[in-house]
């Protein structure tokens, strides 16, 4: 008897155990108020150009991280030293929510209150080249030049000047410009511009319905995240070369968009899904992947725990989005 109260105890503690989040042993603490982050098209003109002045301003501000450039090279810089770690396994999703976070934050230190805001790329999917994303006065310009520098050459971006591609100085054979270069659609194959056929709503629906945290990572960071980059950017644009990417303001609500469906996924069973993480770390041997991991900042701000970003509105998140 006293053996099977044993048993009943164990069983009973350990049930209570594995009812609490993933992310510890006791309950996490949430915000009360979370920001809701808005689609740009959504958002007033005077918001867009109070993100858009924002976001010029960072090219104005000293580097963070002991660079010789700008603030706003920061970014993309880190995201190239870091791009084997955080692109291709599990990390991808906590890790860029991190880094928009941070991106937010510098953005509110050049003037900007509201939040990041995203553009849905699954409603324009028929016809991405009319997006209102790329209006050139309320948006972040259309397409470069139709030369080997794919230039930007409207829109309020046109004069930023990244500083580094892949990682390197930029030279003569990537110039310092910011670069666009759309991959052309092809009606008559039934081909939509900018890859749109790769995340249209069928898409998504379809990569919705997994279950599994680490096949669906692999399916939307693989699809439709991938095709908008190459979309978007080409071959010789900065959109197109994924670990330069962060150059293109435009990236970061792109990565919105991504860290908005991974949200939407884990709410349609947040008690399961909230702290869903796991799957093979691209370290050569496959380690799994644990909440405990370190997301890695590179001095742009301080190295913290997956766990710290599954929430939303807990740990140092508060935001949440408008659908």
């Amino acid at each position: 008897m006293k053996a099977l109260s044993a048993i009943t105890l164990v069983s009973v503690s350990l049930q209570a155990v594995l009812a609490l989040p993933q992310a510890g042993l006791s309950p996490r603490q949430t915000c009360s108020s979370p920001k809701v982050r808005k689609e740009w098209s959504k958002a007033t003109q005077a918001e867009q150009s109070s993100y858009i002045q924002a976001a010029l301003c960072l090219a104005t501000k000293p580097s963070k991280i002991g660079l010789k450039t700008t603030l706003y090279d920061d970014f993309g810089y880190i995201h190239a030293l870091l791009f084997g770690q955080i692109h291709d396994q599990p990390s991808f999703f906590p890790w860029h929510r991190y880094f928009l976070d941070v991106y937010e934050k510098a953005l509110h230190d050049c003037g900007y209150s509201g939040t990041i805001m995203y553009w849905d790329w699954v409603a324009d999917s028929a016809a991405p080249a009319k997006a209102k994303v790329f209006d050139t006065v309320r948006g972040f310009g259309t397409n470069g030049t139709n030369t080997r520098e794919h230039c930007l050459v409207d829109g309020p971006f046109k004069d930023l000047r990244p500083a580094y591609w892949n990682g390197e100085p930029r030279n003569e054979f990537n110039p310092p410009c910011l670069a666009r270069a759309w991959e052309p659609g092809y009606p008559e194959f039934g081909v939509i511009e900018m890859y749109g056929e790769s995340y249209s709503p069928p898409v998504l629906e379809r990569i919705n319905a997994i279950e599994d945290f680490d096949e669906f990572r692999r399916d939307l960071e693989g699809g439709p995240h991938a095709a908008i980059h190459g979309g978007v950017g080409g071959r010789d644009g900065d959109m197109g070369l994924q670990s330069s990417s962060p150059n293109d303001p435009l990236f970061f609500l792109h990565h919105a968009q991504v860290d908005r469906l991974w949200w939407r996924w884990q709410q349609q069973d947040a008690p399961r899904r909230t702290f869903m993480y796991y799957g093979p770390k691209q370290d050569g041997v496959g380690t799994p992947a644990t909440l405990d991991d370190i997301l890695p900042m590179a001095k742009l701000a301080a190295d913290l725990k997956v766990r710290e970003f599954m929430d939303t509105k807990g740990g140092p998140l508060c935001y949440t989005y408008d659908s």
